[in-house]
């Protein structure tokens, strides 16, 4: 289930956004994508996620071209900068929507969803409004239904921003944690060279 970036290209009008970039992330470990601002992380990732079409190159992922696959059939995870959580819905809820999605039978989406939260250490908070969460506790969440539908692939837009030096420390520990203990083929994109040092099994620079 490895994932495959071959000479992918993309421009935004006569901008080039990114240049021929390679790169492969192998079955589960976490790479990790390292730049500035405004040098194309997110647009590879909505590249990826099929919500942006590339100029040139193409995705292989578990040995699909995803060119071929509409974005809904990708079996990708995506843990956005801003969480994105459904403020209408509790903890639980919230890890329980892509499952129920996927029509997952009950039992079994239940089972999935409440060893997320232990994993993430929100068990005692199922039904909690996300309206009270902290900061780090948003982001458990996120990650928590991120992972739920067992995607293929997880997509990281820098995950962690926002959040002070001490917490964002223990959470990019964490999060190595569980991106190891759930086997999850991961790339992060981070402006944070530190973070990535902490979270990935290997880096790549984009300039």
């Amino acid at each position: 289930m490895s994932l495959i970036i071959d000479n992918i290209s993309f421009s935004y009008g006569d901008r080039t956004i990114l240049n021929r970039l390679s790169l492969e992330v192998p079955t589960g470990t976490t790479t990790a994508v390292v730049a500035p601002s405004g040098v194309g992380k997110s647009t590879l990732l909505r590249i990826i996620a099929g919500l942006l079409t590339p100029s040139s190159g193409s995705i292989i992922l578990d040995g699909k071209n995803l060119s071929l696959v509409p974005t809904h059939l990708r079996s990708i995870g995506m843990v956005f900068q801003d969480n994105q959580l459904f403020p209408h819905l509790n903890v639980y809820d919230n890890v329980m929507f892509g499952l129920r999605m996927a029509k997952t039978e009950k039992k079994i989406a239940s089972e999935r969803c409440r060893d997320l939260l232990e994993l993430v250490g929100l068990s005692q908070m199922t039904k909690q409004s996300v309206a009270t969460l902290s900061g780090g506790e948003s982001k458990r969440v996120a990650l928590a239904r991120a992972l739920a539908p067992s995607p293929i692939l997880l997509l990281l837009d820098e995950p962690l921003t926002g959040l002070d030096s001490e917490l964002h420390d223990r959470l990019a520990h964490e999060l190595q944690r569980i991106l190891h203990a759930t086997s999850t083929t991961a790339l992060l994109v981070t402006h944070s060279i530190h973070e990535a040092e902490i979270i990935s099994d290997s880096i790549h620079h984009l300039q």
